[in-house]
């Protein structure tokens, strides 16, 4: 029954009975016990409490001790453990080696699993269906997913033939590096019982395929599965409703959130943590931050405790709406509740600053993550560098540029996307070709943005040939020139009064499915005007008003300025 301080009286009153006899079994039951409830020094005093009573452990007794410690996580005590045993001259079974893999593999210790595993079959004990199970699973706690596919594979080639648990990890691993389709295609497998497989897919094989939607944006498909599961009979448990809710919740669909939120709780279950922060964070991302803090207070009244996540995603609601103050505020009140912040905290209220052009805020945010010790990483430094590029603050954005170079924290593509694309708005186009050339340097692949950036101060220093490079540079690489793109490059022909080209570079815009702006078609109006060419600017304006584009002030500049000619 689990019920474990009456187990303990009935024990303490056998030991004080005069017949009393220690039993092996007495004990690892006890051990067991105590283990399920997660006492595991208990458990340890009665491993040598047995011996004083000249009580001999056997493999079994050993089997429940490091099982004990492996489910608290001590994978080093299930280490010595066995040590101990071998030293007893008692030799390990199967079992013995796969809650010691286990004990290892839980704790994030891949290599460790590794060598006990290389060590169970070199004295002759092979592996089971369990031991391949739990070496994957080591593998996946370890974030090892190419090493857990590769195992995989060479598990395919034993007579061992992998269960629904296995599938379930190779499909977590599939996720994670990005492999959908075939996820899809081994839930499929399992579903339809083909390519020669006949397991089932549980609850756990259904929530991580939603989850895959959830992370692709697909909702529609993460709903088909959810109906699906129940469809099949199974009962959704807090997991896929999670994942469910999760979903909506990303894209800010606040409704729908809510009513999965509601469904939840009709269902019997109670939402926990997982399920109140989504719902917060739905409300943040659809613009209603009132709404996040009532379902924070909602939380707090229903006994469910907020953590650091509750807390960051109400910073986020809060910053992302304007309410800087209120975001503040809740740094302190975070603190006062005993939840420390951290970086992504940090990040969130640097990224609020920029919004809300706060330069003083800023300052003492970063003030305030020194003073906790809290070190920022690549995503703080470029909220950071971002909100101070915001608000003008060039000077102080490239210095903590060099702070974060000197603290040897890794720039990435949107570090250099915010500061080039900061300089030449600042119209500081040389120091943002020096940013570009570092950037290469640093073998930092070129964002859409960055090519764009770089288009433009090349154009700007008048360099049109480097900036035409830059161009086809990029659609070599991969990238699909966007309408910023293009009128980057209308505006570097007309610096190089080349009507000519920007009227090329215009025509590849339409035959690639682009739509031009108002800032496109003036900037081919200038080109055409600059170019002694004013009836190209009037049929310009035609194809403006036959594609409905709005006439801004310099459209109709640029037509006054053809008309008169």
């Amino acid at each position: 029954m689990g019920s474990i301080e009456h187990s303990i009286q009935v024990f303490n009153w056998m030991k004080n009975q005069k017949n009393y006899c220690a039993r092996n079994d007495i004990y690892n039951m006890m051990i067991r016990l105590h283990a399920r409830h997660n006492r595991i020094d208990q458990a340890r005093g009665l491993f040598f409490e047995m011996q004083k009573w000249r009580c001999k452990p056997d493999v079994e007794i050993y089997n429940a001790l490091i099982s004990a410690h492996g489910q608290a996580g001590q994978w080093r005590w299930a280490m010595n453990i066995m040590e101990d045993m071998l030293q007893a001259a008692i030799p390990p079974s199967r079992s013995t080696y796969n809650n010691l893999i286990n004990a290892c593999g839980s704790s994030g210790n891949w290599r460790e699993a590794l060598k006990v595993c290389k060590k169970m079959t070199d004295n002759g004990v092979g592996p089971d269906l369990v031991t391949h199970n739990i070496v994957l699973s080591a593998y996946k706690t370890g974030a090892q997913y190419l090493k857990a596919l590769s195992y995989f594979e060479l598990m395919k080639g034993t007579n061992v033939r992998p269960d629904t648990t296995t599938l379930n990890i190779v499909i977590h691993c599939l996720v994670k590096l990005g492999r959908y389709e075939e996820a899809v295609e081994i839930f499929n497998s399992m579903r339809g019982k083909r390519v020669g497989c006949s397991c089932n897919p549980d609850i756990v094989t259904y929530t991580s395929i939603m989850h895959m939607y959830s992370v692709c944006g697909q909702i529609e498909n993460c709903q088909a599965v959810f109906n699906t599961l129940v469809a099949e009979g199974l009962k959704p448990n807090i997991v896929s409703y999670n994942a469910l809710l999760g979903a909506y919740a990303s894209l800010g669909m606040s409704k729908q959130a809510s009513s999965i939120f509601e469904q939840m709780k009709h269902s019997g279950m109670r939402p926990d943590v997982v399920s109140y922060t989504s719902l917060l964070n739905a409300y943040g991302r659809s613009q209603q931050p009132v709404k996040a803090r009532e379902i924070f207070d909602l939380m707090r009244r229903n006994n469910c405790k907020p953590n650091l996540v509750s807390y960051n995603a109400l910073i986020d609601a809060y910053g992302s709406n304007g309410f800087l103050a209120e975001a503040v505020d809740l740094l302190r009140e975070m603190e006062q509740k005993g939840v420390q912040p951290n970086v992504v905290s940090i990040s969130t209220l640097l990224a609020a600053c920029g919004r809300c052009c706060h330069k003083v805020k800023i300052d003492s945010i970063l003030k305030a993550a020194k003073m906790r010790g809290i070190k920022l990483n690549t995503i703080a430094y470029n909220s950071a560098i971002g909100s101070y590029m915001n608000i003008g603050e060039y000077e102080k954005a490239l210095m903590l540029y060099r702070c974060m170079r000197d603290k040897k924290v890794k720039p990435d593509s949107v570090t250099f996307n915010v500061l080039i694309s900061g300089s030449c708005k600042m119209s500081k186009y040389n120091e943002a070709l020096e940013l570009l050339v570092e950037m290469m340097d640093l073998k930092i692949p070129l964002s859409k943005e960055v090519y764009s950036s770089a288009i433009c101060a090349y154009s700007k220093q008048g360099q049109l040939v480097e900036a035409e490079s830059m161009f086809n540079t990029m659609k070599v690489a991969g990238f699909h020139p966007d309408v910023v793109a293009y009128t980057t490059m209308l505006h570097a022909y007309n610096i190089g009064e080349n009507w000519e080209k920007a009227f090329a570079v215009f025509q590849e815009m339409e035959l690639n499915n682009v739509q031009p702006d108002s800032v496109a078609c003036s900037a081919l109006m200038r080109g055409f005007n600059k170019g002694s060419q004013p009836g190209k600017v009037l049929l310009v304006a035609q194809f403006i008003r036959d594609k409905k584009i709005p006439f801004t002030d310099s459209i109709f500049f640029e037509l006054v300025s053809a008309c008169s000619v």
